[in-house]
């Protein structure tokens, strides 16, 4: 165990929703069991896949143990994923990769280790946006430095494969089952007191695709609306203003 995990002491629980990845998932696993930090369990979620989603999975867990399938009955979508894996999950970190990213080797041993120094319960880092299909390494995606609610009603900058909890200093996490949930998780957290760190260091690619959140932007400036107007509450107004900051920013970024 490395001087890093001895200072820390603490399991990191990676959730992963998959639904149908076959095509990225192994590439998803391997970048997480290719991490410096060993002290971490995988949590794939096999969200009714009707491909080799779960036979990849499977594969891994065979040569792993820290790789584990949870399979579900009934499609319940990203959110519904990540909290049947969340329900499971033994560690007090809490990170998450979805099946069509990918880690920097680094990145757990960075993030628990900028975390524990720092006395931080929730924090974020810097990534790169590939296209699907790209072999490039993509632009890297500088982001402000800490946010708090209102920084974050107007902002694009957690990438969900980026962010890290620790659940002993959070509120209870669960995500909303409203699109966009990880957004609107994140600004709850944020409402209920926490303040969110950036660790500036490249350590993820998030691939974009026509089926990702930001592929289309219409639909996802219509669900950053939803979350404004049903999960917080926003006036009308306030929520008009957050949106026309979040889409400036979503278009400069």
């Amino acid at each position: 165990m490395s001087q890093v995990e001895r200072r820390a002491g603490q399991l990191v629980s990676v959730i992963m929703p998959a639904h149908n990845a076959e095509s990225t998932l192994d590439h998803a696993i391997r970048s997480v069991r290719a991490q410096t930090y060993e002290a971490w369990e995988l949590l794939i979620v096999d969200d009714l896949s009707s491909d080799r989603t779960a036979d990849i999975a499977r594969d891994h867990a065979a040569i792993d143990p820290r790789v584990q399938l949870v399979r579900l009955e009934e499609n319940r979508g990203p959110a519904g994923a990540r909290n049947a894996a969340l329900e499971r999950a033994k560690g007090r970190f809490v990170a998450f990769l979805d099946a069509d990213d990918y880690w920097l080797p680094a990145k757990l041993t960075l993030q628990v280790e900028f975390m524990s120094q720092n006395d931080i319960g929730f924090s974020y880092t810097m990534y790169r946006r590939i296209r699907a299909g790209d072999s490039g390494s993509g632009r890297l995606i500088e982001l402000p430095s800490r946010l708090v609610y209102e920084d974050l009603l107007k902002n694009t900058a957690i990438a969900c494969s980026t962010a890290m909890i620790d659940r002993q200093k959070a509120p209870p996490i669960v995500f909303p089952l409203i699109r966009h949930e990880d957004y609107a998780l994140w600004l709850r957290l944020l409402r209920e007191g926490m303040v969110a760190y950036c660790l500036a260091e490249d350590l993820a690619c998030y691939r974009e695709s026509s089926n990702s959140v930001s592929g289309n932007k219409l639909r996802s400036a219509l669900w950053v609306w939803r979350v404004y107007r049903q999960a917080e509450g926003l006036t009308v107004p306030k929520a008009a203003w957050c949106l026309t900051n979040y889409a400036w920013r979503a278009a400069t970024r």
